[in-house]
Parts: structure tokens; C-alpha cells; sequence
């Protein structure tokens, strides 16, 4: 009991010490014994912590080091990388650059303590280890992305489409009222873009491109030629002042180039019409370039120049007198638009719905 006023000194608390034994095993030794001996131990190791297990012989357990999950990004990334043989094309899939995609392979072969790629100078090739888990990372992140597809399926009716920009504005928005009056259950939303679609990802139904159709792991169907030949406004076409009667009057006009044409065999530009129509006097370097067919074809409908027309984007404005076609003249293309869907994915009954509507507004086109 404490007095108010005065000091007490605080004792430290006793505790009763237990002498009980659990009852002895044959072959076992005593708890005293044990005890000891686990002293000993430490003393001899210095390290302070229990470093095995302690039971009878019959009684002990191997103990397993948890592993840490697997690095999904990592798989992802190898899955893109051991599909293409290309760090490049595989960062070009995953939106990321080629250096993301080699750290994130070392990472997982950091992880499994092996080598999964022999890196050569300018290529990669897959070592037995890494074609075995290629296999099955394909298997199963081809599975896992038909499980998305059902359980998209079965809670949504909205349909995602990917498109370039001038493909959406000057194409599939002009005719998409159509494909509604047939399904009207159906939300067409569009998403533009350039880069390759990625389904799981971005949730993307089906996509359009516009290129050679070499698209690694999905599946491409060539539906609309992109032949190519001048257009201009109709007010450019009827100057008197600067006729345009033969490709020699070229030299007096602005030529408009987008960056789609350059640099990618196949797809023609000035310089490959101009020889083509014998306009050796035209300067096809001279002009302002745009970043897009789209805003290259505008530039033309406002008047600024003559610019090379992909027949497919500018159907609509011939038809309509916002653009001209001075010549007749037109040349093939390496390029075309293509219908893109994931490769094994599961049976969509939208999807396939409006692949065919697409496939019926193609034809008849020029």
C-alpha cells in the first residue's frame, strides 16, 4: 500500500520458475538436455538464431524456403520477346521501349538462375530453357486471355474498335449510322491510334490498320486496297490562272506529302507518281509535310495544295465536291487496310457481326 507523500522503491516482479518436463520419448532427449545442447550451439555459431528444427527424428519436417511470385511483368515481357525473336518488335507490341523489355528478361532470368536468349550482335535466339517456358507461356496466357474474352463477353455490349485517325474520320465514321440501323444492341466505341493494338490490354475488340500486314501473333485479313493518286480542291482544279491539265503543271502547284509515304518501301510518293506520269521537271521534294494522312488530305481541301490521295480515305470527299481528282492516274500500293483480331480468341458473335459489315462496305470500293 502507498502512503501519499512518501517514496516507495519498486521491486522488480518475481515469476515462478516452472521445473515441468513433457513427458519423456524414447530416443529422446531431455528437455535439460536439449536445451544444453541448443546452447552450445549458439555459442559455438555466434549467430544468436535457431538454425534447425527441433523433434524426435521421426517427427521432422524439411523445411521450404518460400519462393517470391513470379514477376508477371517479366513473363509478359519474354512471352512478346521469345514470339517475335526481337526485343524491338516485342517493345513495339507492349508500348514500352526495347532497353524496358531486356531488363525486364534479365529479371526473370535472374529470377530462374538461367538463360533464356544467346544475344548476338543485332539478334536474339532462345535457348532450350527459354523455348520450354516460351511453349508454355504461350499456352497459358493464350488461355488466360479467353477467359477475359467470356467474362468480357458476358457483361458487356459495347464493341471497341481501333483505327488510325484519318481511317475513323474519313472511312468508318461516315458509314457507322449503317452498321447501327442492323444492330442496334450494339455501342461501336471508337479508339485511334497507330501503334499495334494491344487486345488484353486495352480491351480492344478489333482493330484496323493500315500497313503490310505483317503483324506477329493476331490475325489479319486484307479487306480495302489503298491505291494512290492526286486530289485538290475543286477551286484549285478551275484556276485559270495555274491550269492543271497535264502532271507537268505540277511545278506550279504546292505539293502536300504526309509522313506515311516515306521511308516505307512499297507505299508510293510524289517522287514515284511524278516519274511514273513523266513530270521530270516537278520537284517532288519541295512542300510542307504533315504528320498524318488525315491532315495532309484537309490541307488539300482547304486549297493549299495537291496532295496524294489513299483511295479508300477519300472516296467520301470525292463523292461529296470537296475534293478533285485532276488526273487519272494512280499507283499501287504495298500498303492496304487490314482487319486485325487476337489470334485463338474466343467466338464473339459482335465481333464477327461487325467484321462482316466491314466486309460488305469494302466492296465496290476504288
Amino acid at each position: 500500500m502507498r502512503v501519499p507523500g512518501r517514496r516507495t522503491s519498486r521491486r522488480p516482479a518475481r515469476f515462478l520458475r516452472l521445473s515441468w518436463e513433457p513427458p519423456r520419448v524414447a530416443g529422446w532427449p531431455s528437455l535439460r538436455a536439449r536445451t544444453a545442447a541448443t546452447n552450445e550451439k549458439f555459442s559455438a555459431s555466434g549467430t544468436g538464431k535457431l538454425s534447425w528444427y527441433d523433434a524426435p527424428p521421426s517427427r521432422r519436417k524439411a523445411v521450404v524456403k518460400p519462393r517470391h511470385p513470379a514477376p508477371l511483368n517479366a513473363l509478359r515481357a519474354f512471352e512478346a520477346a521469345a514470339r517475335c525473336l526481337s526485343f524491338q518488335d516485342a517493345a513495339a507490341q507492349l508500348f514500352v521501349t526495347p532497353a524496358a523489355v531486356s531488363h525486364q528478361v534479365k529479371r526473370l532470368e535472374a529470377y530462374l538462375g538461367v538463360e533464356l536468349f544467346k544475344r548476338g550482335h543485332r539478334a536474339v535466339a532462345l535457348t532450350a530453357e527459354g523455348e520450354a517456358l516460351a511453349a508454355s507461356l504461350g499456352e497459358l496466357f493464350g488461355k488466360l486471355d479467353l477467359a477475359l474474352d467470356r467474362a468480357t463477353a458476358a457483361t458487356t455490349a459495347d464493341l471497341r474498335v481501333s483505327t488510325m485517325e484519318s481511317f475513323a474520320a474519313k472511312w468508318l465514321a461516315p458509314r457507322l449510322h449503317r452498321f447501327h440501323r442492323i444492330r442496334p444492341d450494339l455501342r461501336v466505341r471508337i479508339e485511334t491510334g497507330n501503334a499495334h493494338a494491344d487486345f488484353v490490354r486495352d480491351g480492344v475488340d478489333v482493330a484496323i490498320r493500315y500497313g503490310a500486314g505483317a503483324y506477329a501473333g493476331v490475325d489479319a485479313e486484307r479487306f480495302l486496297d489503298a491505291a494512290v493518286f492526286p486530289v485538290c480542291a475543286p477551286a484549285v482544279l478551275g484556276d485559270a490562272a495555274r491550269p492543271l491539265a497535264t502532271a507537268h503543271d505540277l511545278q506550279r502547284h504546292t505539293l502536300l506529302h504526309d509522313e506515311s509515304a516515306q521511308g516505307r518501301p512499297g507505299v508510293p510518293g510524289w517522287s514515284d507518281w511524278l516519274d511514273a506520269a513523266g513530270a521530270t521537271r516537278v520537284s517532288a521534294g519541295e512542300g510542307p509535310v504533315f504528320a498524318s494522312i488525315y491532315l495532309a488530305q484537309e490541307a488539300a481541301i482547304a486549297g493549299h495544295g495537291v496532295a496524294l490521295g489513299v483511295a479508300p480515305l477519300v472516296a467520301e470527299d470525292l463523292r461529296s465536291g470537296r475534293l478533285a481528282r485532276p488526273f487519272e492516274l494512280a499507283l499501287d500500293n504495298a500498303y492496304a487496310f487490314w482487319i486485325v483480331r487476337r489470334r485463338g480468341a474466343a467466338a464473339n458473335p459482335a465481333v464477327d457481326a461487325f467484321c462482316e459489315w466491314l466486309r460488305g462496305e469494302a466492296v465496290g470500293e476504288t
